[in-house]
């Protein structure tokens, strides 16, 4: 199938490691205009050369911590720099944050900015040139959470809510060409990450979740995932707006 994300002008925050790497090396194998932003310069340099050897028409590095700054800003700095987006993907977040189910509002709005409304904030700038020119991609990865509304209580809440902006504003926009989803992944491992660590530290503990929890029986990787992203950023996608979409190995 051809996905014909030739040339494209892709952006993907949180780009340096796991799911968000393998997207953006899949958009680079794409050949694809890639702008990738993370917080560690020396991560973006490794990753545009894996990015240039697959033969990525062009690679831009941004080093950024999106929580650290003015999000409306920086996405207008970014089409200052490098131009109007045709597919943006947006991956920062994660359960790392408080677990304190009684915390309160500064807990709870560091929950829903990390894991929802930074993404959202630069959504204002990035997708009125989308709205205009009757075509774009928005992809947000989501988790599983967000259904199973398992574990830490503050992450599973927040990516609810970032699904339902997802399905409503994706809606909205499906009139204007352009395809909103949110790609939902379950447990995966990659160097590094929660479960890569148990998998050396505490074996039994990650038996113990595959057996109960994943019915496939093992973990998923950022591929799994990141070629699923690139299925809803090509044409193939256009009747699939505000789709919330599991990637989670049929997660129980």
């Amino acid at each position: 199938m051809n996905l014909n994300l030739e040339g494209k002008n892709v952006l993907v925050v949180g780009a340096s490691k796991g799911i968000g790497k393998a997207i953006a090396l899949g958009f680079a194998g794409e050949r694809s205009n890639v702008t990738a932003v993370a917080r560690s310069g020396q991560l973006l340099q490794q990753l545009k050369s894996e990015a240039i050897e697959l033969g990525c028409n062009s690679f831009n590095c941004e080093v950024k911590d999106i929580m650290e700054c003015d999000t409306k800003a920086f996405a207008k700095e970014l089409m200052q720099k490098y131009g109007e987006f045709d597919v943006v993907v947006h991956n920062v977040g994660g359960s790392l944050i408080s677990r304190n189910h009684l915390g309160g509002q500064e807990d709870w709005n560091y929950a829903l900015k990390f894991n929802a409304v930074a993404a959202i904030d630069m959504n204002s700038v990035l997708i009125p040139p989308m709205t205009e020119k009757k075509w774009g991609r928005v992809i947000h990865i989501s988790s599983i959470s967000a259904n199973m509304l398992r574990g830490n209580p503050l992450y599973a809440s927040a990516k609810a809510f970032l699904n339902a902006y997802v399905t409503t504003v994706g809606r909205c926009l499906a009139k204007d060409g352009v395809v909103m989803s949110a790609v939902m992944p379950g447990a995966v491992a990659f160097e590094g990450s929660y479960w890569d660590n148990y998998t050396r530290t505490d074996p039994a503990r990650c038996e113990d979740f595959l057996r109960h929890h994943q019915a496939i029986n093992r973990f998923g990787t950022p591929k799994e995932i990141a070629d699923v992203v690139l299925f809803m950023a090509s044409e193939q996608a256009s009747f699939m707006p505000s789709a919330l979409i599991p990637v989670d190995g049929a997660n129980m």
